[in-house]
């Protein structure tokens, strides 16, 4: 009974197809940005360990914008 539930590529519809497209991309762009962003800094600019945010960043949406929301410290003015 699962097997019927399951749907192909070619069974979705056009627009459907554009928007997983789409999704994927974002995902992929947001992923991108995250690991260089966390790359690029040292650790003291860093809200916790940078390996935890490595594997943060993976969770498919939600992980690299918890990263641009709550891993990185604020810039103080000197």
């Amino acid at each position: 009974m699962a097997s019927s539930l399951r749907h192909r590529w070619s069974d979705l519809r056009p627009l459907t197809r554009v928007l997983v497209v789409a999704g994927a991309v974002v995902q992929f762009g947001l992923l991108g940005a995250a690991q260089a962003d966390i790359r690029r800094r040292s650790p003291d600019q860093l809200n916790g360990p940078r390996w935890l945010w490595v594997v943060v960043s993976f969770i498919n949406f939600v992980g690299p914008i918890a990263y641009f929301v709550f891993g990185r410290r604020k810039a103080t003015s000197a």
